[in-house]
């Protein structure tokens, strides 16, 4: 049984992949300092909180109790020492669900860590994150939705849900232990490079020079593949509002985030100098030094500072362009490897044919 569960639930654009990384890199050199990372991979986390969120709740149909929660549940409670799942999607859970989570580890000392970096950056990375992923939601209309925390639209709406750190805090705090929840600041641009990862090493009690931090990043695209993909979203988007199938991996995983996302530090920065962005990060601060919650960093750290850049609409349409055929001879290259791999497939199945007869 683990004496001891941390939960990484966020908040999404927080740092939370290169944790990520470098706990899944780095899972033996845990292990031997008491940490267990669950699961064969990641994303065994990522289906274990989906599927805690799928099944089991009202209007729901029952959790398998062979399916992946489950199984991660199991393989936490057969270690003795600490185990840590970091998962962004844990954030915004209803109190309902934070509650079947609490009641998964009945005999386990449970932490939740939330961390979470200032929204002048936060806006813009959320914004840039949603075109990736699909969202045909133009900057504008994504900022005013942020602004007026419209609910009635979906950039609005999952913005908050994810990004409330206030309520999210409070709702976890108040369905584990006291004091129990810590908040894990994201530093400032120019920090000292693993300052998170040592912060987040603290929490954890590891010696943070145990892990090797030289893992694949999770950059962001740049503004003019932003803008770019906004345009092949609208043009992909079916009559329903929904996007192929094949979507995810040949547009996100394929062209944007094996490909495009290089051209970040070409293409100019997405910014963001507005003051309800300071005021909102103002009293989002002033919430939680009010709730008193533990703080690994330094809530000032939260405190909104203009982002320079441009705005999107100042994007060029050569710019766009550049961005598009980089992207075409991207996709063209990876067609072209899969299709070499496709015929050495093929090859050895004749050859494993061949032999049979």
């Amino acid at each position: 049984m683990a004496e001891r569960l941390v939960l990484h639930i966020g908040s999404m654009k927080s740092g939370t992949s290169f944790i990520q990384n470098v706990l899944g890199e780095n899972k033996d050199a845990l292990m031997e300092q008491g940490v267990l990372f669950p699961g064969a991979r990641w994303k065994a986390q990522v289906a274990a909180v989906r599927d805690l969120s799928g099944t089991g709740g009202p209007g729901q149909p029952p959790m398998d109790e062979a399916g992946p929660w489950r199984t991660l549940c199991d393989e936490i409670h057969a270690w003795p020492g600490t185990a840590v799942v970091s998962m962004e999607f844990l954030g915004p859970r209803t109190t309902a669900q934070i509650e079947r989570v609490v009641a998964s580890f009945p005999d386990t000392s449970i932490e939740v860590v939330l961390s979470c970096r200032d929204l002048a950056r936060q806006i813009p990375a959320m914004w840039l994150e949603s075109v990736q992923n699909g969202s045909t939601t133009g900057w504008q209309d994504f900022l005013d939705a942020v602004r007026t925390e419209d609910k009635s639209v979906v950039a609005g709406r999952n913005f908050w849900r994810h990004q409330a750190i206030p309520a999210m805090a409070r709702r976890w705090a108040g369905g584990i232990a006291p004091h129990s929840l810590t908040l894990l600041t994201v530093p400032r641009p120019g920090a000292e490079p693993g300052l998170l990862w040592q912060r987040f090493a603290s929490i954890l009690d590891v010696d943070p020079a145990g892990c090797d931090l030289e893992v694949r990043a999770n950059p962001s695209i740049g503004l003019a593949t932003a803008q770019m993909l906004l345009r092949l979203n609208r043009r992909m988007q079916k009559d329903d509002g929904t996007l192929p199938a094949s979507y995810d991996k040949y547009v996100k995983h394929i062209l944007a985030k094996r490909g495009l996302v290089e051209r970040q530090r070409i293409e100019p920065k997405l910014g963001l100098a507005q003051g309800w962005v300071v005021k909102r990060g103002q009293q989002q601060v002033k919430r939680l030094r009010a709730d008193g919650h533990r703080v690994v960093g330094d809530l000032d750290e939260l405190l909104p500072v203009p982002v320079e850049g441009i705005h999107a609409d100042e994007v060029s349409l050569e710019q766009e362009l550049d961005a598009a055929v980089e992207g075409l001879a991207h996709m063209v290259g990876a067609w072209s490897v899969s299709e070499r791999r496709k015929r050495r497939r093929e090859r050895r199945r004749a050859a494993r044919a061949a032999d049979d007869t």
